[in-house]
This record gives structure tokens, sequence and C-alpha cells, in this order.
């Protein structure tokens, strides 16, 4: 069990990691709290689990259940007053262009000999 709990903590650690990676890397404000609560709330869970495991039965491991059940519940919903609180104060998230298939009116009925999609409708 001990071994189990391990590498149950270690895979936790991962997913930490991958959070602090993608808090650095991802654009805009929006992309950063959406990594860090998804891959966050999974990590600290897991991290607890391993640790419930590795302690075996006791109230010890009641306590770390039970924070595992408050920051499953606390984290998206503060991840959601993050958001709702940037939008409420103008931050918008980065819009990139779309890569979407145009019908052929948005193209002025005119399809160009090079163009992919001219065939598609």
């Amino acid at each position: 069990m001990n071994i189990f709990g391990l590498v149950v903590m270690s895979v936790g650690l991962f997913f930490l990691a991958v959070s602090s990676i993608g808090l650095f890397r991802l654009p805009g404000f929006f992309a950063r709290v959406h990594a860090v609560s998804k891959s966050e709330t999974l990590g600290i869970a897991l991290v607890l689990l391993g640790l419930m495991m590795h302690e075996g039965v006791s109230l010890v491991s009641l306590k770390l259940g039970l924070i595992v059940v408050f920051v499953a519940m606390a984290n998206p919903v503060a991840a959601h007053l993050l958001t709702r609180a940037a939008v409420r104060t103008g931050i918008l998230p980065i819009r990139f262009p779309s890569t979407s298939v145009t019908s052929a009116t948005d193209r002025n009925d005119s399809p160009s000999s090079n163009d992919d999609t001219a065939g598609l409708k």
C-alpha cells in the first residue's frame, strides 16, 4: 500500500508541475486560470489521496479526505470568481483568428482557383 500511495503522490506532483508550467507558458489570464484550476485541483487531490493511502485508516486520513473534498469544491469556485471579476473589470479573453471554413457568401460568390474550400458546401 505504501508503494501505491507513493505512485499516486508522484502522479499528483506531476500534475502540480504541469500546472506551474501552464501558469508561465500560456497566453492570457483566462487560459492560465483554466489550466491552473483544473490541473491543480487534480494534483492536490492525488497528493492527498496518496498521503491517505500511505497513512492507512486513521483520524489523519479522515482529515486529509475532508481537505480533498474542500479543495475539490473551493478551487473551481475560486477560479470562476476570478474570471468573473476579470470580465467585470474589462479584461477580455484573447481572440485568435478563426480557422473555420467560410461560406460562399463570405467570399463574394467567387471562389478562386487556389482556394482549398471551393468544392465544400
